[in-house]
This record gives structure tokens, C-alpha cells and sequence, in this order.
């Protein structure tokens, strides 16, 4: 199979236009065609040449996702099930946000992180996603939004998959869609979340861009974390911050702390007092989430007074917190849901 124009970055098409002949000047061209025109056919491309369009037809597929499965929230929250050229699937997720409008991208398929609260982890990893598989989750949904006029303003790798376990397609993906001649999202507007890798947060700190790094961290020490996140076990939350204190070295940048509040779990004042002195004095806020409901795990949902009760501690122990808007609480919302219910042959 052909690989996929959508792979190629900005200085990767340039060469390949030098390697075949044509100036790479062209390159300019073509990316405009891609990401700011999103044509669906090399032919369509019409300021191209005849014989530019021929080898890039005779070497890359141009082909989009298919969609199998779109769940709309009455929040706006919209939920894609998107389908691979090796039948493989994906979810993808427009959130509505007070800044924009902001796309959730996976970058496997399946986890293998087998955190005890998350439905990504139902189905065991089979792959990474490619660089332009992803690519193409987000011009899929952008494409939606054409219709309406609106634009795609914000990136986050926070969908199925631990992306420093797939580093080189999640930064070719990264750099694709932040080129100024493509669909030119900020880097400041993008955010990569890991639940802990140290080997990628290091390697991640070094990068020219100004992505910003989450942390899935929902649990304050090492017991409780160990239980719900197996990934503690090989990377305790010692290595986790040694690492973190390399990246807030060599990035001076911020990091956010993603924490999920799971009823008589991980959510009492003794646990957020726990976790404001873990983290104290570091460059970082906490981001709260309110738990999506999953049926194959025994979680609950805490109620808005015991999350609120959770957010004023942390802010009395001088801990900046936000906490999150829920989405799309009346469709399947929870990353792996749709999916998982999907090949498991549930009604949906």
C-alpha cells in the first residue's frame, strides 16, 4: 500500500519534490492545497502541474477516514468513531470549550497502560497510530466544522493510547499540523498527555516547540497510585517527579497535573491535602475531572459538593486548580467507550 501524503512534514515534502525533480518551492503549494484548501484529490490541485500531480498520485494515497460511528452531545461535545484502511478504529472528540473549539486525537490502537478507571484500556493494544492517521483525525473533524465555518483551534494526544510509547508519529503529527502553511494550530494550543512515561517527559523537555505536557497523575502517592495506575509500578511517582524536574529545567514550561476524581477513591481532604505537598512549589496546576461512568469498571462519579469540597483544599494549600467542565455526559464520553462497545458488538 501506498503511504499517505498526510505523513509527510513540511521539510519532508520538500525533499521529496527536489529528490523527483521539482523545486521545493511546491512544497508551499501543496500544503496549502492539503490543510488550508483540504482537497480530497491530487487533481483538484489546479496551480500544479500536470506531471507533479501524476507522481504524487503514482507515489501517496489521499484518502480520508471513514466514518462509522458520530455521537453529538447536547453540550456540542461530538464523539467520532473513525475507521482505518486496516479496519482498525480510532475515537476522536470535538470538545466545545470557552476558548475554542478543541480535538481530542488517539495515538494507538488500544492501551496498554490498563489504567483501572479508563474504558481505553478494555481492548489491549494492537498498534501505534501513524503519524497521518492522526493527521487525518483532525482533518476529519475539521472538515466537519467547514460546514458551519468554524475552525479547529486547539490539539490535545489525550485520547486512546500512552503517546511516548508511540514518540515519533506524536511529533510528526505535532509538527504537520502547526506549520503555518497547514492548519497552523499553536503549539501553545497543543498538549501532549502522558500518564508518566520519565524516558519521554526527558526526551519531550528537549524539543524546539512549546507543546504543553499533561500528566495523568490521579492518585497522591505511590499505594493508591500503584492500584489504579500499573505504570506506577514500573515508574514510581519519585522517578515521575525527577523526571518532571528535568523537564521544568529545561523548558521552563508549565506542566498540568490531569486528576480524576473517583468517589471514596482518591477524592477526601486528606488526599488533596496529600497532594497540594507533593507538588508544592512546582511550575503546575491540577486540572479536576468529574468521571465518566464506565460500565465494566466499579468507579463512581463524586458529587459537585465533594469535587468542589476537593478544588477549595487544594486552593487554600496554594495550589492552582481548575475544575473541568464535564462533557458529554449523555453519550459515550469515556475515552475507549464508543469504541470498545463498538467491537464488542453492543448495540450502539
Amino acid at each position: 500500500m501506498k503511504p499517505s501524503i498526510y505523513s509527510l512534514t513540511y521539510p519532508q515534502l520538500e525533499t521529496w519534490c527536489i529528490d523527483h525533480g521539482f523545486k521545493a518551492f511546491h512544497a508551499k503549494n501543496l500544503f496549502r492545497w492539503l490543510y488550508q484548501k483540504r482537497v480530497d484529490s491530487f487533481n483538484l490541485m489546479s496551480d500544479l502541474s500536470l506531471s507533479l500531480r501524476d507522481a504524487l498520485a503514482s507515489d501517496f494515497e489521499m484518502k480520508g477516514l471513514i466514518e462509522v460511528e458520530k455521537q453529538v452531545s447536547s453540550d456540542g461535545t461530538r464523539k467520532y468513531l473513525l475507521q482505518l484502511e486496516d479496519l482498525s478504529m480510532v475515537e476522536t472528540v470535538l470538545m466545545v470549550q470557552p476558548y475554542g473549539y478543541s480535538v481530542c486525537i488517539s495515538s494507538q490502537i488500544g492501551c496498554n497502560m490498563g489504567c483501572a478507571f479508563c474504558a481505553s484500556g478494555l481492548i489491549k493494544k494492537s498498534r501505534d497510530v501513524r503519524a497521518d492517521e492522526m493527521v487525518r483525525q483532525l482533518l476529519h473533524v475539521q472538515k466537519d466544522l467547514d460546514q458551519d465555518a468554524l475552525r479547529v483551534s486547539h490539539m490535545v494526544v489525550m485520547g486512546i493510547g500512552e503517546p511516548f510509547d508511540n514518540y515519533d508519529h506524536v511529533m510528526n503529527t505535532i509538527r504537520i499540523l502547526n506549520h503555518d502553511l497547514g492548519l497552523a494550530i499553536g503549539s501553545r494550543h497543543m498538549t501532549v498527555s502522558t500518564c508518566g512515561v520519565p524516558a519521554g517527559i526527558r526526551k519531550f523537555a528537549l524539543e524546539p516547540f512549546q507543546v504543553n505536557l499533561a500528566i495523568s497523575l490521579h492518585a497522591p502517592n505511590d499505594e493508591l497510585r500503584s492500584s489504579i495506575m500499573p505504570i506506577n509500578r514500573a515508574f514510581p511517582l519519585k522517578e515521575l517527579m525527577s523526571a518532571l524536574e528535568f523537564y521544568f529545567k529545561h523548558s521552563n514550561r508549565k506542566v498540568t497535573y490531569e486528576y480524576i476524581l473517583l468517589k471514596d477513591v482518591n477524592d477526601s481532604v486528606a488526599h488533596a491535602k496529600e497532594l497540594a505537598a507533593l507538588i508544592r512549589g512546582q511550575h503546575v496546576y491540577v486540572n479536576l475531572i468529574p468521571y465518566n461512568k464506565v460500565e465494566e469498571q466499579p468507579f463512581e462519579q463524586v458529587t459537585p459538593q465533594q469535587a468542589q469540597r476537593f478544588f477549595e483544599t487544594l486552593r487554600k494549600a496554594g495550589i492552582t486548580a481548575t475544575l473541568r467542565m464535564e462533557h458529554g455526559a449523555d453519550i459515550d464520553a469515556a475515552c475507549g467507550q464508543l469504541r470498545s462497545k463498538k467491537l464488542k458488538g453492543c448495540q450502539i
